[in-house]
């Protein structure tokens, strides 16, 4: 079976390398799709195509990862094994990321909106607010591969909430400057399952061993079902 790694806001497939290489050394099938596609209909309509290629090519239906606002993402999709929410949104229908609290304040003034519609985290506050747990060297390498992002997908609303059919798992980090972890746990009563971590808000960067074995226990696990 594969998983398909979902990134958040301001994030590029780049900042899943040490994840996907810790998973491919599990033997594990990775797939890391690109969004910033203009809207959260257009990332999830993307993110939706690389779902059905995979699951033709594999023969059964992924695991889904999806961190941040890439939870909002993956809720809005159908046929996939389990959806893994790391530190990420947990949309119902009628909601947004946005309408469930948002980034917390401290996150928040790390934003820079630009004159363009667009924005960005400040320069020099990307390893505070985001990779806090981080190396040195990993938190400046995930800081140079942030890039602007187009505003509105924080306020879109997935079609559907694929985690009231799909067997789901949350992982609140509960060091997290950007998702106030209060707001984590109470997503977290939505999906079938949650663990919490003594990790800031990209346990991928800083622990991707341990989310490798996360993913790779749910691929062991009984009960995934497809939507």
């Amino acid at each position: 079976m594969s998983v398909i790694l979902v990134h958040g806001l301001w994030h590029v497939p780049a900042h899943f390398d040490l994840l996907a290489a810790a998973l491919r050394e599990r033997g594990i099938g990775v797939v890391v799709p690109e969004l910033h596609r203009g809207s959260l209909a257009a990332d999830a309509a993307a993110v939706q195509a690389v779902v059905e290629a995979t699951a033709k090519v594999a023969g059964a239906p992924p695991v889904m990862l999806g961190h941040s606002y890439g939870g909002s993402v993956i809720t809005g999709l159908s046929g996939v094994a389990h959806l893994v929410y790391l530190a990420a949104f947990v949309p119902d229908a009628g909601e947004s990321a946005a309408s469930l609290g948002g980034p917390a304040p401290w996150a928040d003034a790390a934003v820079v909106r630009c004159s363009d519609g667009t924005s960005e985290i400040a320069h020099g506050r990307a390893a505070e607010a985001l990779y806090a747990d981080c190396s040195p060297q990993v938190a400046a390498r995930a800081g140079s591969l942030l890039r602007p992002q187009a505003g509105g997908h924080g306020r879109g609303v997935p079609e559907r909430a694929a985690w009231r059919s799909t067997s789901s798992t949350y992982v609140v980090c509960a060091h997290d400057r950007v998702l106030d972890p209060d707001v984590q746990r109470l997503m977290a009563q939505r999906c079938t399952r949650s663990v919490e971590w003594s990790t800031s808000h990209s346990p991928f960067l800083s622990r991707p061993d341990l989310v490798a074995c996360l993913i790779n226990e749910v691929l062991e696990g009984p009960g995934l079902g497809a939507s």
